[in-house]
């Protein structure tokens, strides 16, 4: 079975997307299909054994819709990117056309709206009426309009009205196409045989303004939904554009330019001052300050020498550097965080469940509605009205109807919302797999974090120093890293990375030796310097001061002791230093009213010490990873919505049983892949960030279901004439044409706020 997913021509509305799903689903050796109307995609998994998308794409092809089938040609991201590019292309040449189509109908739905305002208003003596002449000419001039709107401009109701007719399928322009027709054949037939039938009903009134106003109104809603809806796509339109075309490659020793697909594994770029990074891969030659803001969020550009690792899409700044090639097209970073928006962005979260199920059978009820409105009318009102003004209001009943009964504005409630919600998430350096996930993540109450890594940064660092000599701290960094720097343990580069940092240099060592477990000692200065542990300290017959030291290994920092033959120097402590930002996590986290648990596989000494220097109160210590499977299970069964945040394999199995699996970008592949949400920097103040978007769009995705529904829970009954016994109310067509306008741009403007709210 494959599983695609490709972009739908012609479909703008729910019961589009439901025709669809309808269609295809019949179709052999389709397993599974999924439309979402917001974005415009199809996800089908199929036996390409037994069915081809070519295959699919003919299948609705008769009802107005087609599939977009990529060449096959390309690979990863630059594959994508093209094919983007040119769906932009497409989009914004549609969106240009729809414009020009505004730019006629606008003032044509303006002079109607001034004829039907000059002929009511006179009716009631507010202003003179209209003379002979002038009506006269307007009676000749709105049925030329009327033909042209219909027929020109509303062109694809017409063909909604024709599909549902020849096929059976019915989707919104199949209301809007019988709506208009219908009013335009009766106004028709009123102006053509205006003497014939003036004796049966009342030929002074028609409904050509209707036909023209009312299609004015859904062309310019659809126009403003798809530029509304284009906006939402801008996340993934710039992590697309931020991969080079080009990359300049040393071949045979010269220099190629050539395009970023045509780069193989194994050659050596050239990144030049300026150039984005065009792959995946490790430093060969060269140093530089590299702009990784796309990647980690943070402003200040990284310094980047021999063996560094950069990623494409980030940005050189200064020198100049090769980088030899390590992941290409889709296996690279940027690819992966591509691939994840979209599939995120297309998916559908549960809630819209409900949604769906109404716009399947929506457009049917409505018809349904619509005809026996009209039927009402006719029968029970020509007994009280007359046949004349019963067949008028049924008309305009039956019109209005059918043009406020939108499920547009239903269809795009749930996926205009992940669309936004999914973009500003990618914008803060998290990718949130699919909107499952997204809405999950709303109803968590517990969060489970790992400690390595995750509240901490995953590595040593040299955290303290306690001098005992005369010398400043800075020569003792000095003599300690002398040592250090020939040494190959983790805990001797943390000292060394410490002295860069601070731009301490070393001195130059004689008779330097490593002694096993123990520690390191070398000449300086014709003085023999020790460094290492409290054992060798031991060895060396010299006293160390347990009650301070005792102290410090209390809080999980491992000793490093610099002494002379003689006496001791100095201890500098070593430890894995808290995450800046996950203080103020926690404290964001609880203020949400949402429970932290630490997890972590070190002793409960250091864990506990690390939790109370960040704010968590509870700790599961010398956690295996089934331990921390188990613990996740128990919290489950008790009735918590758990997440869980981690980077390592040991977080796997938790992070795929968790509700929410939060992985840190800076951890595993086997990490990020259990995970629902990658925090792409490793940045644990994200993980508010992602929770309170999740609530955000949620609280957007509620408002957005209730503004659908009311438009319609209010509109049709109003519509069909329900309130005119009683209150003399009677909706125009249009009038409803401007609301279902309204319900459906509002739903997208709403769902846009969320790219401006403060997370």
């Amino acid at each position: 079975m494959l599983r695609k997913q490709y972009t739908v021509r012609g479909m703008h509305c729910a019961s589009c997307a439901s025709v669809i799903e309808k269609t295809l689903s019949k179709k052999e050796g389709v397993r599974s299909i999924e439309v979402n109307p917001g974005t415009e995609i199809v996800r089908v998994v199929f036996d390409p054994l037994k069915v081809d998308p070519h295959d699919l794409s003919r299948e609705i092809v008769p009802l107005g819709y087609s599939l977009d089938i990529p060449d096959e040609v390309g690979s990863g991201v630059r594959k994508g990117y093209s094919q983007n590019d040119l769906k932009r292309e497409e989009k914004l040449a549609e969106i240009a056309h729809m414009r020009v189509q505004m730019l006629v109908a606008l003032p044509l739905a303006v002079l109607s709206v001034f004829i039907m305002g000059w002929d009511i208003l006179g009716q009631y003596s507010v202003i003179p009426t209209m003379g002979y002449t002038v009506k006269e000419f307007f009676h000749h001039l709105l049925p030329l309009m009327a033909t042209y709107m219909l027929f020109v401009v509303g062109r694809p109701y017409i063909l909604g009205f024709y599909r549902f007719l020849r096929y059976g399928k019915a989707n919104m322009d199949t209301l809007i196409g019988l709506g208009t027709v219908v009013a335009y054949v009766y106004s028709f037939f009123v102006s053509a045989f205006e003497e014939a039938l003036s004796p049966f009903i009342n030929t002074d009134h028609t409904y050509y303004d209707v036909v023209i106003v009312v299609i004015t109104f859904i062309t310019l809603g659809k126009y403003l939904e798809t530029r509304s809806k284009f906006k939402t796509g801008n996340a993934l339109e710039k992590l697309l554009h931020l991969q080079s075309k080009k990359a300049v490659v040393r071949r045979d020793g010269e220099e190629q330019e050539v395009l970023v697909e045509d780069v193989r594994r194994g050659d050596l770029v050239i990144i030049k001052p300026g150039a984005k990074v065009p792959v995946d891969g490790k430093i060969v030659e060269g140093a530089s300050f590299v702009d990784e803001s796309m990647v980690t969020g943070e402003p200040m550009p990284v310094r980047k020498i021999v063996g560094a690792s950069v990623v494409s899409g980030t940005m050189n700044t200064s020198g100049s550097f090769v980088v030899a090639v390590e992941k290409i097209g889709s296996e690279t970073l940027l690819a992966r965080i591509i691939q994840m928006v979209s599939e995120a962005q297309g998916s559908k979260a549960p809630i819209q469940a409900l949604a769906d199920r109404i716009s399947s059978i929506f457009v049917p009820i409505v018809l349904g509605i619509a005809l026996l409105s009209l039927a009402t009318w006719l029968l029970f009102g020509s007994s009280v009205l007359g046949f004349s003004q019963a067949l008028s209001f049924g008309l305009v009943s039956f019109v209005s109807v059918l043009v406020i009964a939108c499920p547009c504005a239903l269809g795009l409630a749930t996926p205009t919302a992940i669309i936004v919600g999914v973009g500003k998430s990618a914008q803060e350096g998290i990718l949130v797999k699919d909107a499952e996930t997204l809405e999950r993540l709303h109803k968590v109450d517990t969060v489970v974090v790992d400690k390595t890594g995750t509240i901490t940064v995953g590595k040593p660092t040299l955290s303290d120093i306690q001098n005992f000599s005369a010398l400043s701290d800075e020569k003792l960094i000095s003599f300690l890293v002398s040592l250090e720097e020939k040494s190959e343990h983790p805990i001797a580069h943390a000292i060394v990375q410490y002295a860069q940092k601070k731009n301490v240099a070393g001195e130059k060592v004689a008779n330097f030796e490593s002694i096993q477990g123990r520690g390191v000692r070398g000449s300086l200065q014709d003085v023999e310097y020790y460094a290492g542990n409290v054992q060798y300290m031991n060895d060396l017959g010299l006293s160390v001061d347990v009650s301070v030291l005792g102290h410090l290994t209390n809080q999980g920092k491992t000793p490093v002791i610099l002494s002379t033959r003689e006496r001791v120097l100095g201890f500098f402590m070593i430890a894995d230093a808290v995450k800046e930002g996950s203080k103020n996590m926690v404290r964001a986290l609880q203020d949400l009213g949402v429970r932290v648990v630490m997890l972590t596989g070190d002793d409960e000494r250091t864990g506990k010490y690390i939790a109370s220097e960040v704010g968590i109160d509870e700790v599961v210590a010398h956690a295996s990873p089934q331990d921390k499977l188990n613990v996740i299970k128990t919290l489950q069964k008790k009735g918590h919505i758990v997440a869980v945040a981690g980077d390592g394999v040991n977080d796997a199995p938790a992070l795929a049983q968790a509700d929410v699996g939060i992985a840190m970008g800076t951890g595993t592949d086997v990490a990020i892949d259990s995970a629902g949400i990658t925090l792409l920097h490793g940045n644990i103040e994200s993980l508010t960030k992602v929770i309170k978007l999740s609530k955000i769009t949620f609280r957007t995705i509620r408002q957005n279901l209730f503004w659908a529904f009311i438009y319609n829970i209010i509109g049709i009954p109003l519509a069909a004439g329900i309130f005119y016994p009683v209150f003399g109310w009677l909706l125009s067509p249009i009038f409803a044409g401007a609301a279902m306008t309204l319900s459906s741009v509002s739903v997208v403007l709403n769902s846009l706020r969320i790219k401006t709210s403060n997370i």
